[in-house]
């Protein structure tokens, strides 16, 4: 039997934010098993975690999504922190996560927020709109920028809710997802919503990596290196941003949904 955690990460409340699951191991499934729990689960990722050899502090993490593995993942990251911190009696102040995408530092903060410490992946100015892109949003952006993800720029909040994107279409681009972004209000300096049906992940309710490109986007615009985001998803998410050179901190709460054990096919 394998412990089992349901975290809504990013979020103060149940119901809100984005739910992630997270599995402790003491050493690794086979992949296509980690694969199958995750599509059971049917959260946009399941994260894996296990104590790395020699080091107390430090663990390895996979994220899976119900159809693939993934390079980077934050609400995952901080679901797995706060599992780690509020259930299993880890006392340190920072865990280190060792993943794909080289380690990634978690510290718990005295409000009780967690800051992840993730890699800046600053997007670069397309001159041409990917072909479809258009049609797959119903909508055409002000800017269209790319990293890991494409990043597309709207005037106003009000566009990027009122979008209705056309999955099959999405899914087609070649990218891992769709960022789309705008300047927030009442002391929110962007918001966000992520796309990623290419990944088994229609809308992602709260999604950290992707602040890993929105953070230096609007740290330029801005002129400023602190900025406070909302990412406008149907279940909502607050996010405190920080950009530190080529790196970025992302915090928020989370709290626990569900605890339990998985057995069958284990």
């Amino acid at each position: 039997m394998i412990p089992y955690f349901h975290v809504d990460a990013f979020a103060q409340r149940p119901f809100a934010g984005n739910p992630a699951g997270v599995c402790p191991l003491q050493a690794w499934l086979p992949t296509a098993q980690m694969q199958q729990i995750a599509a059971e689960n049917n959260l946009a990722e399941t994260a894996f975690i296990v104590p790395r050899a020699g080091a107390e502090s430090e663990y390895d993490i996979r994220w899976f999504t119900p159809t693939v593995e993934i390079d980077l993942c934050g609400h995952a990251t901080l679901a797995s922190a706060h599992v780690l911190f509020t259930h299993l009696g880890f006392a340190e102040a920072e865990v280190i996560f060792h993943s794909q995408s080289g380690p990634l530092h978690v510290s718990r903060e005295a409000d009780g927020r967690l800051t992840l410490n993730f890699p800046s992946r600053p997007p670069q100015e397309m001159t041409t709109h990917p072909t479809g892109l258009t049609d797959a949003l119903h909508a055409t952006p002000l800017r269209v920028l790319a990293a890991r993800d494409l990043l597309v720029v709207f005037n106003t909040e009000a566009e990027v809710r009122a979008l209705k994107p056309d999955y099959a279409r999405i899914a087609a681009l070649e990218y891992v997802g769709v960022i789309a972004t705008a300047p927030g209000t009442d002391g929110v300096d962007f918001v966000s919503r992520f796309f990623a049906p290419r990944v088994g992940v229609p809308e992602d309710p709260v999604t950290g990596s992707a602040h890993s490109t929105l953070i230096p986007y609007w740290a330029e615009k801005l002129g400023k290196t602190e900025l406070r985001a909302r990412q406008i998803s149907p279940r909502g998410g607050d996010l405190w941003c920080r950009l530190r050179g080529d790196r970025v901190d992302i915090s928020g709460y989370a709290v626990t949904y569900a605890v339990g054990e998985l057995r069958a096919g284990i």
